[in-house]
């Protein structure tokens, strides 16, 4: 399913990253930075929950509104019951959906937001998620304390958050089009493995993104999935030369950008609902107002697992939404 829309965009957005991030290759293209993981708070989920409050006050900083001007905030993260998100909503106490699609959650919320604004539904909003790396490895895989060898295939959750103001004032981003994908099921129930689990949802939606607008794959001057790792992304243009005849070549994954895969211990890269936003807001943006870029297709990738089916032994399904991102 695809929409047009034709008077949204992206006003501004705020990025804050964690430690390992901050010695990655794009520090400098972040609003804030912490050096380490507790951010002065008791917890690892009070730390995520701190992170994305430092995020909607740059946003708030940069775009000069408070909350009482907010008609809508959009959130959403890996933590059971969305609850960074929630604890954040409880405070700003502004109209709040709390969303969840994994890794995919971020252009979730975009087209959400994208979708209202269109129908002049809101006039504005804030679509915010946020992962953290000890949160989620100790949700989903082992406890962070275990110290567990894992297979080369494993990603290594981002730690950060990102939040984009999004209105229907002109600004130099524009969202085009979106397309809502479909969850697709491979039959894989690796956990260590999500890349292999997330790539044909990937495929799969962007083949009918190519589809519905009637478009080539040339029409993007870049198309960037998030987040498949070294080896998803591998997966992702052999299937889709394979299946769809579709030849991937302005093409890169968040994954492989966001951490220097040659020196820093990341295993396949990252992974996590804050590590496509935070290289497309960050990086990719400043390509894009430069106009290096003009357009740019989003697709983030999200595994729907839960940790109780992971240990039932259960297949993990998987989904993928796109987002055109146009320079004006």
């Amino acid at each position: 399913m695809t929409f047009k829309y034709k008077n949204v965009y992206i006003n501004d957005t705020a990025t804050v990253i964690g430690p390992d991030e901050k010695k990655g290759p794009l520090n400098n293209y972040f609003d804030k930075s912490y050096d380490e993981l507790y951010l002065n708070k008791k917890t690892f989920e009070q730390a995520e929950i701190k992170m994305i409050e430092d995020s909607l006050d740059i946003l708030f900083s940069k775009i000069q509104k408070t909350r009482f001007d907010i008609d809508l905030f959009i959130s959403g993260d890996l933590l059971n019951q969305i609850t960074s998100s929630n604890y954040v909503a409880s405070n700003l106490k502004i109209p709040y959906l709390g969303i969840y699609n994994a890794c995919a959650t971020s252009v979730e919320g975009l087209i959400i937001g994208a979708n209202m604004l269109e129908k002049n539904q809101i006039k504005n909003c804030i679509c915010n998620v946020s992962s953290h790396n000890a949160t989620a490895e100790k949700q989903f895989r082992y406890p962070v304390e275990y110290g567990g060898p894992k297979p080369k295939t494993t990603t290594f959750t981002v730690t950060g958050a990102a939040s984009a103001y999004l209105s229907n004032n002109p600004s130099n981003i524009k969202i085009e089009s979106a397309t809502i994908g479909r969850v697709i099921d491979m039959g894989i129930n690796d956990v260590y493995n999500m890349g292999a689990v997330m790539a044909p949802a990937c495929a799969d939606t962007l083949y009918y993104h190519l589809i519905e607008t009637k478009r080539d794959i040339d029409y993007y001057d870049l198309v960037l999935s998030g987040d498949l790792g070294k080896y998803g992304k591998r997966i992702l243009i052999n299937y889709m030369k394979t299946e769809y005849g579709i030849i991937l070549k302005k093409y890169d994954d968040t994954a492989t950008i966001i951490f220097d895969l040659n020196e820093q211990n990341v295993y396949a890269g990252g992974s996590g609902p804050a590590c496509a936003p935070l290289v497309t807001y960050g990086y990719i943006f400043s390509k894009m107002r430069k106009k290096e870029l003009k357009k740019v297709l989003l697709l983030a990738t999200g595994a729907l697992m839960s940790s109780t089916m992971v240990n039932q032994k259960m297949t993990i399904p998987a989904i993928a939404h796109a987002i055109s991102l146009e320079a004006i």
